[in-house]
């Protein structure tokens, strides 16, 4: 069974007798979620979908898994649900360079609830920009542009049409959100899901500034960084940019 887990989603895909099957749950982060929490998450999502099929491999591609700390809590969590497999866990940029890169050099990029890049010599990660989450970084990604999103209704900057289509479809006010954002669980996944408005809004003059700004942010900060991507292929994978940008 081979895993790629972002912060929102998690897609499981089984390999057994030439066949595939496929469960998506929801994302599993090691920094929000803690071994009982995964745990209850493959328990209840997972192992319904996968019935009664026996599973002797399992690769783990995830977010925050760099880690070593990390991997060893994930890898604890799995083997506690599938204590016969073999469980190999590493971080989700592996997974999206062998994806994208195969083995061939290039630059591989995620863009999901949050981002990372690196550099890819075709059997390994050469370079790696440093991924500061949400609060520091994830430049580009679904939680910075949902950011962007929040700050230009509480600040008052969209015009009077988005503001309007804004309540309409949140009905919302300060209060609830810095709530979410603050006193809540994952405050990543809540700022991501407003990256639907910037969907719903194409073409609109200060949502294509938003778009535009944070791709901007993650060229310059990450990409710019990278004396390769000046020669070499630059792949992008993740949900965060599902927005008919070509992406």
């Amino acid at each position: 069974m081979i895993a790629d887990s972002g912060s929102t989603k998690c897609e499981w895909c089984l390999l057994q007798g030439g066949k595939k099957k496929r469960v998506d749950t929801q994302g599993i982060s090691p920094y929000f979620l803690d071994v009982a929490g995964i745990g209850k998450v493959l328990r209840g999502e997972l192992l319904p979908g996968l019935g009664k099929a026996v599973v002797d491999e399992v690769y783990y591609y995830g977010t925050g898994c760099k880690d070593p700390k990390n991997q060893k809590l994930v890898q604890k969590a799995i083997s506690g649900v599938f204590p016969d497999a073999l469980v190999h866990v590493t971080h989700d940029l592996m997974g999206a360079a062998l994806a994208l890169c195969g083995d061939t050099k290039g630059i591989s990029c995620i863009l999901g609830t949050g981002s990372n890049s690196c550099y890819f010599d075709g059997r390994k990660i050469v370079k790696n920009s440093p991924g500061l989450g949400f609060i520091l970084g994830d430049e580009g990604s679904g939680a910075y542009l949902g950011k962007k999103v929040l700050q230009y209704y509480l600040y008052n900057t969209f015009d009077e049409d988005l503001r309007y289509k804004f309540d309409a479809k949140y009905a919302t006010d300060v209060k609830e959100i810095l709530d979410r954002v603050y006193k809540q669980p994952l405050p990543n996944r809540y700022l991501a899901s407003f990256t639907l408005f910037l969907v719903e809004n194409r073409g609109h003059f200060m949502i294509e500034n938003i778009i535009e700004d944070g791709l901007n942010d993650f060229f310059f900060n990450h990409l710019c960084k990278y004396r390769e991507s000046w020669k070499l292929p630059i792949h992008f994978v993740g949900g965060g940019w599902r927005m008919g940008s070509g992406m």
